[in-house]
């Protein structure tokens, strides 16, 4: 047995706090209050479901991973919101329409409870939504200045000494990293200067770390993929995790391309389309917040497939995305997938895919998951990129020179593998030969 890392305790209440009041979110708040309250079970989340092997197959030791590692109840759990829109959780989520409404009346008073601060926001990132419940300050370094007033009054309120930040909002147009992004001192400059190149998720982000807070970007968007948070992250010892929570499609893709490359199967094309009608459909109708989700859900493939090390098979493929915005679907979104594919001899072979997922139902889990984990990650002193965490993102945040681990199960071993490493237990191969070797 290893030495485990020192870990400290999960004393106390943790503070939640998303930007976002939408559908993921109330989703999220809604079915945390429904497991307390034993009224449902909480199905889709590894911290409070899966187990994680210890030692060989026959010493028959699978503790959960709540049994393994100091996690915090759900019980301790204070959730705080900043929204454009006014509505408190139980408003807004009878307006997501995404739980039965039986169910969010019964939630009624935790979820009123619930009451989103005044947002960070500018209708020149997201263009679909505006709404009234906005800050208002001369520069951008001031809104995040009033973002950290937020988070330490309500840790006060609320009697949090610890607290996690997970960006449950909406998708912001297409960013790239420019010389702003590049080092701490030129970033704070670009927010007093109020540089368009720093958006709304970054503030929340720069404010989150400047208060000790762990961040998780659950949207595309470019966030902390920027040296300058990274670096302060890093400066803070705080964990940071993103981007783009796996849900739906992409989750299906990175189950099943790591299949075809098991296989030396070659791939021909891959279309994918969407249709969805909740408020994540209709900003995502916008070109700009499109551009951001394409690229990542489109980089999913390459790295899997590695088409420099496989040319014959997979260099030449076409890979097309859309997401079509349609009101009467709502958050049931449905994926469909034509999978053009070649066999033996070059003869080819299709695979059809139509997925009738339930968006913020698949989208709830992660933000849980992922909030508990980077508690634990601030806990054990791991700090910067939580790579062990790709398993819950398209695009998952790697250090620098590195490429991306999409195959959802070697992301799984790898989130696993992290757990037994904190938890002091030896880590697994999957060799086997110690079975047979006499």
């Amino acid at each position: 047995m290893r030495k485990p890392r020192t870990i400290a305790p999960a004393d106390g209440p943790l503070a939640v706090l998303v930007p976002g009041l939408g559908a993921v979110a109330t989703t999220l708040i809604a079915g945390v209050e429904a497991v307390k309250r034993g009224m449902a079970k909480p199905i889709g989340s590894l911290t409070q479901l899966a187990s994680v092997r210890l030692g060989k197959r026959t010493d028959r030791r699978s503790p959960r991973i709540k049994e393994l590692v100091p996690l915090a109840e759900l019980g301790d759990l204070r959730f705080g919101a900043w929204d454009v829109f006014p509505d408190d959780a139980y408003a807004s989520a009878c307006h997501a329409k995404v739980l039965e409404q039986d169910l969010v009346d019964r939630l009624r008073e935790p979820l009123q409870a619930v009451k989103p601060m005044p947002a960070v926001f500018s209708p020149e990132y997201v263009r679909r939504l505006d709404g009234p419940n906005v800050k208002k300050a001369p520069t951008k370094r001031d809104l995040g200045e009033a973002l950290r007033d937020d988070i330490r009054r309500f840790m006060k309120e609320h009697g949090c000494a610890r607290g996690v930040m997970v960006w449950c909002a909406s998708t912001e147009v297409y960013l790239q990293p420019s010389a702003v992004h590049a080092e701490l001192g030129r970033f704070e400059a670009a927010m007093a200067a109020n540089d368009p190149a720093i958006a709304p998720s970054m503030i929340y982000a720069w404010a989150a770390l400047q208060e000790g807070i762990p961040f998780a970007n659950g949207a595309p968007n470019l966030t902390v993929d920027v040296p300058a948070l990274q670096a302060l992250a890093l400066k803070k010892g705080l964990p940071v995790a993103g981007k783009d929570f796996k849900t739906g499609q992409t989750m299906m893709k990175t189950v099943l391309a790591p299949m075809l490359k098991a296989r030396m199967l070659g791939l021909d094309g891959w279309f994918s389309t969407n249709i969805l009608g909740n408020r994540d459909g209709e900003v995502l109708d916008d070109p700009g917040s499109f551009k951001t989700k394409e690229v990542s859900k489109l980089s999913v493939l390459q790295h899997i497939l590695q088409p420099d090390l496989y040319p014959d098979l997979y260099g030449h493929f076409d890979h097309k995305v859309q997401i079509n915005y349609y009101r009467p679907r709502g958050d049931n979104k449905e994926g469909w997938d034509a999978i053009d594919i070649v066999g033996w001899l070059g003869y080819p072979m299709q695979i059809k895919v139509d997925f009738l997922c339930r968006d913020s139902i698949l989208a709830a889990p992660v933000a849980l998951d992922v909030a508990l984990f980077l508690d634990l990650a601030r806990r054990a002193g791991l700090s910067g990129i939580q790579e062990w965490l790709s398993f819950y993102f398209k695009s998952p945040m790697v250090g620098e020179g590195l490429y991306p681990e999409h195959d959802l199960f070697i992301q799984l071993t790898k989130l696993k593998n992290t757990l037994r490493h904190v938890a002091g237990e030896e880590l697994i191969t999957h060799l086997g030969l110690d079975y047979y070797e006499k």
